[in-house]
């Protein structure tokens, strides 16, 4: 597969693109756990088809100490034994929060609660912004088509110290 546009390339893209990793920085440094944090990326990523942040973000968290059997079932989360119930709610309000188009009307208030049984303020906030940023870097990349599998860990720190 050949990606329709060099992000590279683009100016204006490349000003973006490394705006939004930036505004990551905060997500990065807070108390939200850095498992919960890839675990996230990773789910969305999955419902939304980004090939490119799933090979990215598998790899990373492969790097940071995350098992292959649960990365092998972030897609059967629910049903898999592996995750604590944190991460459970994480991955709910992520699935609710990607799935905004498919007229679930957003986050449940059911699954908000949960949720803040398990984070705090900050950390619901950096989980909020984590959606967000996570949906908007798919988006990206599937609109674009950007090839997956040439990731290396590490390879996206080039962006923040431009």
């Amino acid at each position: 597969m050949e990606a329709r546009l060099n992000m590279f390339a683009s100016k204006t893209a490349m000003g973006f693109v490394k705006r939004l990793v930036g505004a990551n920085a905060p997500i990065a440094d807070s108390a939200l756990p850095a498992a919960t944090q890839e675990l996230v990326k990773i789910r969305a990523s999955q419902i939304n088809g980004c090939s490119g942040c799933l090979d990215m973000h598998t790899k990373e968290a492969t790097a940071a100490g995350e098992t292959a059997l649960r990365l092998h079932l972030v897609a059967a989360w629910r049903e898999a034994t592996v995750f604590t119930e944190a991460e459970r709610a994480a991955l709910e309000v992520t699935e609710q929060g990607t799935r905004l188009a498919d007229g679930a009307g957003g986050v449940t208030d059911e699954a908000w609660a949960d949720a803040a049984k398990h984070y705090d303020e900050d950390q619901l906030g950096a989980l909020v912004c984590l959606i967000a940023a996570i949906n908007a870097f798919n988006r990206l990349n599937v609109i674009t088509q950007q090839p997956a599998g040439g990731y290396e860990v590490g390879q996206a720190a080039a962006f923040h110290n431009d």
